[in-house]
């Protein structure tokens, strides 16, 4: 799951970085509030990819989708582009606990036929 995870993480990195271009161009809002939040939340991206294995990241992630995508309320393309990341961050948790559901059994099943995996 931390693979996944973390790789949705890295491509938000980038993608709330450059929203953060057009927000200064297109916004109302000062520079300096543009890319204080900006940078909270890229900086936040690269913690949580540290943080996957450790209880509450998964929540944490979910709760920087959902300012992803009330980021649409400054730039209304994030609405879409948060959505689209709100659905990489759920198949991200979703199908990673399976693969490392799989995994686990795999190694349970090697251990016990005594052969390696």
């Amino acid at each position: 799951m931390r693979t996944l995870c973390a790789s949705t993480l890295v491509g938000e990195f980038f993608v709330i970085g450059l929203a953060a271009l057009v927000a200064m161009q297109l916004s109302d809002v000062s520079t300096g509030t543009v890319w204080t939040v900006s940078g909270v939340a890229m900086v936040l991206c690269l913690l949580l990819c540290g943080m996957l294995s450790r209880p509450g990241a998964v929540q944490i992630g979910w709760v920087l989708q959902a300012a992803l995508v009330a980021s649409g309320f400054v730039i209304p393309a994030m609405f879409a582009l948060g959505l689209c990341f709100a659905g990489l961050w759920w198949a991200s948790v979703h199908f990673g606990r399976k693969i490392d559901e799989a995994k686990a059994r795999r190694a349970r099943l090697a251990a016990d036929t005594g052969s390696p995996s």
